[in-house]
């Protein structure tokens, strides 16, 4: 049995059996995002911390109860989920904290957080027989159901925006997904994915339209508690494109806490690139989110692009119901922030993934961190998505003849990054 109570309109408050509407709520046109409510009585009488405690399982199906797929829907077989979590005392020292830990999402299958919501989209397009599944993506989105849907030979329809980066297309190529390169925005592709997912039938995976990314992707704040046995952080630090990784870490702490596993919520603190920061504006002015104008974006973190954000309802709740704040960051800070995450814990992040790194610098010297608190930032994609980026961060190495002398002339210029 599933838990689910119902679907929850979040502009109208109209309450949905789970059978009624696929994806939003009629009364709201495309705006009319649904929230999965779950019955949480019956979760606890079948799941707890226990069994956890004594699961094998090494990825996010270790909280299949607290997801919405029914018990016989079959997974596909890449991995997604049960990601490292690292503790980074060089990096917390660099920025004189005491605790800091990196959620290392560039381990999913496909290199980014998305994998988390787009398993959960396959396994509800297999639950509604669907035939064909189709979204709008930056390229994160697009290449995680590619991916996985490579993996159970679903086709799928993939509208993105010619500009995205074109390592990002290439995995699309690879799998063997129907790619369309759509010569606009974000916003563009987004409004032409769900024009022809009409006409034609296909399965909608488009993040704040189809209610069930969140779910999926509230399950990396499962494992963070998990992982700091239950100790959790003060603040966590997340990029904000459209709004629904931090609406989705928000779904999971009113999980925990409705449960009675957690007792306290952390302050959400979300990462806006200042070309892209129509959240943030939003936030300080206090402003309802469904007053949110589409704004003209230009970033270099493609994966935070998002004219108006489509999960802006969520995301401002996840903000203001836990005490968090939004930071805007440039895309030089965003830059710099790519080296210094990777020298400081090894992680390669891609300009998003490495953003929450760059807020942190902005919450420390803003004050809304203090430096004994416990703080978690997530790296959501992988920095081998957007190599130009990375190498417009660190310069090319520098080129020298075959010899020993050669090489002895470049070490007496000082290349040596790390000295015992």
């Amino acid at each position: 049995m599933q838990p689910i109570k119902h679907l929850k309109c979040l502009l109208c408050g109209h309450e949905y059996g789970p059978e009624e509407v696929r994806y939003v709520c009629p009364k709201h046109g495309n705006e009319g995002i649904l929230d999965v409510q779950y019955d949480y009585d019956l979760i606890a009488s079948t799941f707890s911390q226990n069994d956890l405690n004594r699961s094998t399982e090494d990825s996010l199906w270790r909280y299949r109860p607290l997801l919405p797929v029914a018990s016989d829907t079959p997974v596909p077989p890449l991995k997604v989920g049960w990601t490292p979590l690292y503790s980074s005392h060089r990096l917390a020292g660099l920025l004189g904290i005491k605790n800091l830990w990196v959620k290392d999402e560039t381990r999913e299958p496909t290199g980014s957080l998305k994998d988390r919501a787009s398993v959960m989209a396959i396994m509800k397009a297999q639950e509604n027989s669907a035939e064909v599944i189709t979204t709008a993506s930056t390229g994160n989105a697009a290449a995680a159901l590619s991916g996985l849907c490579a993996s159970i030979q679903l086709p799928n329809v993939i509208f993105v925006p010619a500009s995205a980066p074109e390592a990002k297309i290439a995995q699309l190529m690879v799998y063997g997904s129907t790619v369309l390169l759509v010569e606009g925005t974000y916003d563009d592709a987004f409004d032409l994915c769900l024009e022809s997912a009409q006409v034609y039938g296909w399965y909608i995976r488009n993040t704040a339209y189809n209610p069930y990314m969140t779910e999926g992707k509230k399950t990396v704040l499962y494992e963070i508690y998990e992982q700091l046995e239950w100790e959790g952080p003060d603040v966590i630090i997340v990029p904000v494109g459209d709004g629904c990784i931090i609406g989705g870490i928000h779904k999971g702490l009113k999980d925990l806490f409705a449960l009675g596993w957690i007792r306290k919520m952390p302050r959400l603190i979300g990462v806006q690139a200042s070309g892209s920061a129509s959240l943030c504006q939003a936030w300080e002015k206090g402003l309802d989110p469904s007053e949110i104008k589409p704004i003209e974006v230009k970033t270099i973190a493609d994966s935070m692009a998002a004219g108006l954000p489509r999960d802006r309802i969520k995301a401002m709740r996840a903000v203001r119901e836990t005490g968090g704040a939004f930071v805007i960051v440039t895309d030089e800070e965003i830059l710099q922030a790519i080296p210094t995450l990777a020298r400081g814990c090894g992680v390669f992040a891609e300009p998003a993934g490495a953003s929450s790194l760059a807020g942190l610098f902005k919450a420390i010297q803003t004050g809304l961190v203090r430096p004994e608190e416990r703080i978690v930032i997530l790296a959501t994609g992988s920095g081998l998505k957007d190599i130009s980026s990375a190498m417009q961060a660190t310069g090319k190495p520098k080129r020298i003849q075959a010899s020993l002398k050669a090489v002895q002339a470049a070490l007496d210029n000082g290349l040596f990054l790390y000295k015992k």
